[in-house]
């Protein structure tokens, strides 16, 4: 995948989140403390669904497989962070940040199409109710599971290829914690035109092919429920979805202002910020949104605790 013939760069040098000193330790406890919740959280979520027989439906399939991803990106991204924050170990290899931005950009879009999917699950579980369990199989399920990861894989191949087989000759600093492709572009002195091109190409056919999926599934489905009589029972319906549609919007929303958006205007310092909400806290938040106000989930802790309580 890369041609390090093609680059005078071995390493390059992490800037990290901030240069202030007096700000590093109170910033490497908080994201410690975020990075170890989100770890329990999403594990615990996993744990739960793969425990409790009665969460063994496509949602929460779905949701799973979610959590995973949290934790995958979460992982590939912030022990480093914290490494840099309180040492002076900055550098990372060539190959090292390659893979780093490839397995990043791997659950990110794979994240997006997992959305469009629960999407999908949702119009289903709504609009035809009576042949849910026969349109959402396993084998289905499976295979949108599985599509989601190939979709995910290609996007994440061929963006990588085009970045690091770029020329990077001049300098090795990165302004950012972790090796993204805006900061990247900005290194490499050969003409990055084309990889500009190819990058804004993918992210748009990623995010608009997803977001119309989930845009055309919720037009379904609050069609569905305004033809229900019972404004208790339409809200009732909506609620199933609610918390699907919270995620879509605080995930995309994020992702849209990073990626898809010309370069011309680039100001990293609020591009670390940014990129601290969707690699930090959507993980975090995401378990939260999906268990605070869902009664299943709920009540499957309270079977796990009493299970593994002692008598």
């Amino acid at each position: 995948m890369l041609k390090k013939n093609h680059t005078t760069v071995t390493e390059f040098i992490l800037l990290g989140f901030t240069d202030q000193p007096r700000l590093r330790i109170p910033l490497f406890l908080l994201f410690l403390l975020i990075y170890l919740v989100t770890l329990v959280e999403n594990l615990g979520m996993i744990f739960l669904i793969r425990s409790d027989s009665r969460l063994h439906t496509p949602m929460y399939f779905f949701i799973s497989n979610l959590s995973l991803l949290d934790v995958a990106y979460l992982t590939v991204i912030t022990p480093k962070m914290l490494i840099a924050l309180v040492t002076d170990r900055k550098t990372v290899p060539f190959n090292e940040c390659a893979i780093q931005f490839f397995f990043f950009c791997l659950a990110v879009s794979t994240e997006c199409y997992l959305l469009a999917a629960m999407a999908y699950d949702r119009l289903t579980a709504i609009c035809s109710p009576l042949l849910y369990v026969v349109i959402m199989s396993r084998r289905l399920c499976i295979l949108l599971v599985v599509g989601a990861y190939a979709c995910g894989f290609l996007n994440s191949l061929i963006q990588s290829c085009f970045i690091f087989n770029l020329s990077f000759c001049c300098s090795n600093v990165i302004n950012h914690f972790f090796c993204d492709v805006p900061p990247l572009l900005k290194l490499s002195c050969s003409d990055t035109h084309t990889t500009h091109i190819v990058h804004f190409t993918l992210s748009t056919i990623v995010v608009s092919s997803t977001t119309l999926t989930i845009l055309i599934s919720y037009i379904f489905i609050l069609a569905t429920i305004f033809r229900i009589n019972s404004s208790s029972s339409q809200h009732k319906t909506f609620s199933t979805c609610a918390f699907h549609l919270t995620a879509v919007i605080i995930f995309y929303g994020t992702g849209a202002f990073m990626y898809v958006r010309p370069y011309s205007h680039f100001t990293m310092a609020q591009d670390k910020i940014i990129s601290v909400f969707y690699t930090l806290l959507i993980p975090m938040l995401n378990p939260l949104i999906y268990s605070l106000r869902n009664r299943e989930v709920k009540d499957a802790l309270k079977r796990i605790s009493k299970r593994t309580s002692p008598a």
